[in-house]
């Protein structure tokens, strides 16, 4: 067997959360190998949207423009698809959305019209708040040429197949080869190899349902509803495609996961909850899925990492499988590479399952609660219609959205008593004089002191720090009351002080800076 060099980190798995992680990683100067089982990018058909704190991450890494590219070219297909089913000759012209997506809950559709926009919790995420038709393929696509840009090695086609890890590593077992690593991280999926190797419990619920999300070619489609339609038999919805199918039948789990999807399997399970005789003539990708809903009790094992759906799997409803795992290689990323680098401070990569396990674990109670919602049976379906009654409210629908587009996470774990009220959430993407903005001076993945009042301070207690902190000074017209605040390179607010309690508050920003950045370094130090 022969030996490879030497890493900091092996990250299994290469779709969004490695690639994610990897690019993270290789912003703080961290040698990082990928390696992923496929041999080319998956194209099942897979999420379709991003949330807000998605977007959030990759507008702070410079990718906006990309992102917008990618939404355009999407919004494109949904109208192709509106108009087809309308009949019109508008096909490919962008399609008139609601001012804000809106989503679903348990199938039951939620009106953008309805959506307040106006709430507190939907300020601050900057341009950002206008990205979210952002299929998988695409944004790993993307991904994976950041990855090379930033000189990431990724072997495809290259499965890990066992690893020991000690005290001071990792030793990898990887296509006959073995690499020596400081770390490894496993973004390998659902049913990971990193995590059932390291021994990980992955407590949860088991599996009910059998659900089916396939592209096909059909004839009959005009006799399916569009979006999601709830029958007596179960619930399937068609679009926002063309051929694009989702079924869901609620008589136990799949006999045989692994076995071939067949056009005649999609076919039965489409007539048995539409009640249509719709026919499926070719099949372009398909997938199964169930409820199985689990969670590791912790991310970390010695030097040995989960992240994405190797940390937690549930059902896909509600489109957070893809977001909750780039919000972990966020957290992650810049804490290894902080201990990599040798100036993370005690426990800092432990406060990774502290502040992410949390919001892992509202996500698969939010996925069993629609599962429920969705059952054809009495007692849930009269439950469905109180829902349905309070989703169609300004309320309900705001209340909704915000759940679903994650504007509420915030990391309470990082508050103390007597913090900013911004400490803990996403830094609000401020407008800044000169014509930048808070996200702008995030590119590079270190952490920001924003100092908006021009304090002397402010700038003195960031000395030390330059590898690791950027200092800007500006104005944020719009935010007079606001003096200065220090952002973590995940885009979460550290500290943060108003004009009349700054002179008071620069002590906590000297206990902010050793708690999330370490020792300070010898003056002069760069990075």
């Amino acid at each position: 067997m022969d030996m490879d060099r030497d890493y900091d980190v092996v990250v299994a798995g290469a779709g969004p959360v490695g690639l994610t992680l990897a690019c993270e990683l290789r912003l703080a100067g961290v040698d990082v190998l990928v390696v992923e089982r496929l041999s080319e990018i998956d194209t099942t058909v897979k999420a379709g949207a991003i949330n807000t704190p998605s977007a959030e991450a990759f507008y702070r890494r410079g990718l906006l423009p990309a992102l917008t590219a990618i939404q355009e070219e999407n919004l494109r297909r949904i109208s192709g698809f509106m108009a087809q089913q309308r009949g019109d000759g508008s096909r490919g012209e962008p399609p008139k959305m609601p001012p804000k997506f809106a989503g679903h809950f348990a199938g039951i559709p939620l009106s953008g019209h309805l959506l307040d926009t106006a709430d507190p919790d939907f300020a601050g995420a900057g341009p950002a708040g206008d990205v979210g038709f952002i299929p998988q393929e695409p944004l790993e696509r993307l991904l994976g040429a950041r990855a090379a840009e930033l000189g990431t090695e990724v072997r495809r086609g290259v499965e890990l197949t066992g690893f020991e890890a000690g005290d001071e590593g990792v030793t990898v077992h990887v296509a006959g080869s073995v690499v020596r690593a400081g770390w490894l991280v496993g973004c390998d999926g659902g049913r990971s190899t990193v995590r059932k190797l390291g021994g990980f419990a992955f407590p949860g619920t088991d599996p009910s349902i059998t659900g089916h999300q396939a592209m096909v070619e059909m004839e009959g489609a005009e006799r399916l509803g569009r979006g999601w339609v709830r029958t007596a038999t179960g619930t399937y919805a068609h679009g926002p495609f063309p051929g694009r199918i989702l079924t869901v039948e609620f008589d136990g789990p799949p006999a045989d996961r692994d076995a071939p999807i067949t056009a005649e399997e999609l076919q039965a399970a489409l007539r048995h909850v539409s009640g249509t005789d719709v026919t499926i003539t070719a099949v372009r990708t398909a997938t199964r899925f169930t409820d199985n809903a689990r969670q590791a009790a912790c991310y970390r094992s010695g030097r040995v990492l989960l992240a994405g759906d190797a940390a937690h799997v549930h059902s896909p409803f509600g489109g957070q499988g893809l977001n909750l795992g780039i919000g972990d290689a966020m957290n992650l990323g810049w804490k290894l590479a902080a201990t990599v680098r040798g100036w993370a401070p005690e426990g800092l990569l432990d406060t990774y399952t502290a502040e992410r396990h949390p919001i892992g674990a509202w996500v698969l109670d939010w996925t069993r609660a629609q599962v429920a919602l969705m059952r054809p049976e009495s007692h849930a379906m009269a439950l469905r219609e109180v829902v349905a009654e309070f989703a169609d409210t300004v309320a309900g629908t705001t209340f909704f959205a915000k759940k679903i587009s994650g504007v509420w996470q915030r990391y309470d774990a990082m508050a103390r008593p007597g913090d900013h009220p911004l400490v803990g959430g996403s830094a609000p993407d401020l407008e800044l004089t000169g014509g930048s903005r808070l996200a702008d001076h995030l590119h590079d993945g270190r952490a920001l002191l924003l100092d908006l009042t021009d304090a002397p301070a402010i700038r003195a207690a960031a000395e030390g720090y330059g590898d690791r902190v950027s200092v800007v000074t500006a104005e944020a017209p719009e935010h007079p009351g606001l003096a200065a605040l220090l952002v973590r390179p995940d885009g979460f607010t550290a500290w943060a002080a108003d004009t009349a309690s700054l002179p008071a508050a620069t002590g906590a920003l000297d206990e902010a800076l050793a708690r999330w950045f370490g020792a300070r370094a010898a003056l002069g130090a760069a990075r």
